[in-house]
């Protein structure tokens, strides 16, 4: 149970109806982190047009190393709630439980390609020590083909996660099995 008020669908009226219909649509459910904005459904529906800016876009990323970004970022945050959602949405790529289990643990223990361990690295450092960032590590991803565009979209990402685990953090957005479950990927 969050720690702050939720209007659920069978009362939302108005703007709030129509945001959580949209978002209904566009994702197959109304997940919790989106009901946890139902007092600013202005903010819901930015939110989740940014979410799908960011994860279904032609960023020139394949969708599950989106989801790969999502779960070792929000594994470096220790956010329950973001791990399991796109751990979820990762194996609807992987099918490898076990795998998965392991990105969660710690992704460096996987076979992942080098450029995919560029990018996780990246990730990390930007989510753990955002300050100590700097144009080497953009010159690293580069290396391993990355353009700029890529390099953009892979910092929207990890930045997109870490505001969506403070706020799942901050506010006790909790999940169930069943919510984890029935989204469009």
């Amino acid at each position: 149970m969050a720690w702050i008020k939720i209007i659920d669908e069978q009362h939302a009226e108005g703007k709030l109806k129509e945001v959580y219909e949209e978002i209904t649509s566009a994702r197959g459910k109304l997940s919790n982190i989106m009901k946890i904005h139902s007092l600013n459904p202005q903010a819901m529906k930015e939110h989740m047009d940014l979410y799908l800016s960011v994860m279904f876009s032609q960023s020139g990323l394949r969708r599950e190393d989106c989801e790969l970004i999502a779960v070792v970022v929000s594994s470096a945050n220790e956010c329950g709630y973001c791990i399991n959602h796109h751990a979820e949405a990762l194996n609807h790529y992987w099918k490898d439980k076990e795998k998965i289990k392991k990105v969660v643990e710690d992704y460096k223990q996987l076979d992942l390609s080098v450029k995919q361990m560029a990018m996780l690295s990246y990730a990390v450092k930007l989510t753990t020590m955002p300050n100590a960032v700097n144009e080497n590590d953009i010159e690293n991803l580069k290396l391993h083909d990355f353009t700029d565009e890529n390099i953009l979209n892979i910092n929207l990402i990890v930045s997109y996660f870490n505001f969506v685990n403070r706020i799942v953090l901050g506010l006790g957005v909790d999940y169930s099995e069943e919510e984890l479950k029935g989204y469009k990927y």
